[in-house]
């Protein structure tokens, strides 16, 4: 065996010295500035990740409950739906209005599943407005906003305002109590804002230390009484009134989710968007609410009705029935967007002009067609202005009456301005021969020869008569048009208006006059 040189030992002994020396030396410590960042890093990574803002949009309500303007609620929520946002706001600051329009806008809200529906009041939400705010999934207010009063009455005989019978309370009592429920809201509160009758109280579960409110009529029917402990009444729901509450007591009572001071914080809250944009009253939407008031209704219905008269007694489109197609076109119009007319209505006013124009051109006289045309007009321009067909409770009577009162007030303004047009008539182009116009007696000097100037007098004014007044029944005629069925026929040197039973004639026929209405001169082939 070969021992290793005394060299080589030594070096193998430096070298592992030298290894144990490295290896006894500290690895560097890390600051406090590293070990912050460390620390901010695993928080960073830990904390929940933000959610998206989402999309929202507000849609104010600030009138009262109304046929019109619950369609154009409706219309609004229907676009806002269609957009895909994720959060509908309601801004309403309202008296409330009509029961039967409201509960429309409550089911509309209720049935929204694929959007989160929110109630913004910032003043007042009374009445119907508290019952639609009642409906959203989430109720936020100004802390000094009101919400409640929701009370039906209605204006008696005398004109004084009554609470409503009992089967009509019945049923509203009902439909507060199943929208408190599907939104999560105290049924007894919500009732109260329509019962002043019942008195509600603070009921505390001597098990599990559960809070309710019960009203006086709940606990007369409670099975387990006895494990609830009854408290005092609640002072905004007290005997002889309707619950009304601010936005701060709303939310200590659990009708209210949160109280905000802006709409800056209520994004905050609802975690959407900024700006929220509003969506707003557009041109067309003033449009129409001018178009359904009253009086704008009174005046389209008198001229819409003065032109057509004027258009029948001229035949052909002239000014009249472009007057008339203008103002009758606004009033439908108007009603569809407003959500009162339909199809229906249109088709009944159409079928009124034909009935008539039958009455006038093609039979003889006036009768059953001209009443029922009459009436068909008159109904269809009533139900153009109403949601239902038969009213069902005293404000829907109430409003059809206003209506009726409208459409029969614009038919007697109607009938006036015929006869202030009467006198004028005659100077009104195309209208000459719906009126008599006064003989004018021709000088002597203008009589043929061997003729007395009385006697030319008299065949210069019967010239300058109309053919409908010169033509007598059983004169003969030869038409100078094809009468289909109406037309013109030429009798001796003058023109005439004629029509005939229903057939239609060739040009070049002779005909005879078999009855004389008026202007309307009916003829039958010879």
């Amino acid at each position: 065996m070969v021992r290793p040189s005394s060299f080589s030992v030594r070096c193998s002994t430096l070298l592992l010295s030298i290894g144990l020396v490295l290896g006894a030396v500290p690895a560097p410590i890390p600051s406090a500035a590293q070990d912050a960042a460390a620390d901010r890093e695993t928080a960073e990574a830990a904390k929940p990740a933000k959610p998206a803002e989402r999309s929202a949009v507000i849609i104010p309500l600030h009138e009262d409950i109304n046929p019109l303007s619950g369609a154009l609620l409706k219309r609004k929520f229907a676009e806002a739906v269609d957009s895909d946002v994720d959060v509908i706001i309601l801004d309403i600051h309202s008296p409330g209005g009509l029961v039967y329009v409201t509960f429309e806008l409550m089911d509309m809200i209720l049935d929204a599943k694929d959007v989160e529906t929110v109630a913004f009041i910032q003043k007042d939400a009374i009445s119907g407005a508290a019952l639609v705010s009642l409906a959203c999934d989430k109720i936020i207010m100004l802390p000094g906003a009101r919400m409640g009063d929701a009370g039906e009455i209605v204006m008696g005989a005398d004109g004084a305002f009554r609470y409503t019978e009992a089967k009509s309370r019945s049923v509203l009592a009902q439909k507060v109590r199943d929208t408190a429920r599907a939104t999560g809201r105290p049924l007894a509160l919500a009732e109260k804002m329509t019962d002043k009758d019942m008195v509600v109280f603070r009921a505390v579960h001597k098990t599990d230390g559960t809070v309710r409110y019960i009203s006086d009529k709940e606990w007369e029917s409670m099975e387990n009484a006895d494990e609830w402990e009854k408290g005092k009444p609640i002072r905004e729901a007290g005997k002889e009134m309707f619950f009304t509450v601010n936005g701060a007591r709303a939310v200590e009572l659990g009708m209210a989710d949160q109280t905000v001071e802006n709409e800056s914080e209520l994004a905050d809250v609802l975690g959407v968007k900024t700006p929220i944009p509003v969506m707003e009253r557009t041109g067309v939407d003033t449009a129409i609410m001018i178009l359904n008031s009253g009086f704008v209704t009174f005046l389209l219905l008198v001229i819409g009705m003065v032109a057509l008269v004027i258009e029948l007694g001229a035949p052909g489109i002239g000014i009249g029935g472009l007057t008339s197609l203008l103002c009758f076109g606004l009033f439908f119009w108007s009603r569809f967007l407003g959500g009162t007319a339909g199809w229906l209505e249109v088709t009944l006013f159409v079928l009124g002009l034909i009935f008539i124009g039958m009455e006038i051109f093609v039979i003889p006289g006036f009768g059953v067609a001209g009443v029922g045309g009459l009436g068909l007009m008159l109904g269809s321009l009533v139900m153009a202005s109403r949601r239902f067909l038969v009213p069902g409770s005293t404000e829907e009577l109430a409003s059809l009456g206003w209506d009726l009162a409208t459409v029969l007030g614009a038919f007697v303004g109607f009938m006036i301005a015929m006869l202030i047009l009467a006198n004028y008539i005659g100077d009104i182009p195309g209208l000459g021969r719906l009126t008599l116009k006064p003989q004018m007696a021709m000088v002597g000097a203008d009589a043929g020869p061997g003729e007395s100037a009385d006697a030319g007098a008299d065949a210069g004014a019967a010239a300058l008569l109309p053919g409908w007044q010169r033509v007598s029944v059983g004169d003969v005629g030869t038409a100078t048009s094809p009468l289909r069925p109406g037309g013109k026929m030429m009798v001796d040197d003058y023109s005439v208006d004629v029509v005939t039973e229903g057939d239609f004639v060739d040009n070049g026929t002779s005909v005879k006059v078999i009855a004389k209405q008026g202007t309307r001169i009916v003829v039958r082939p010879v």
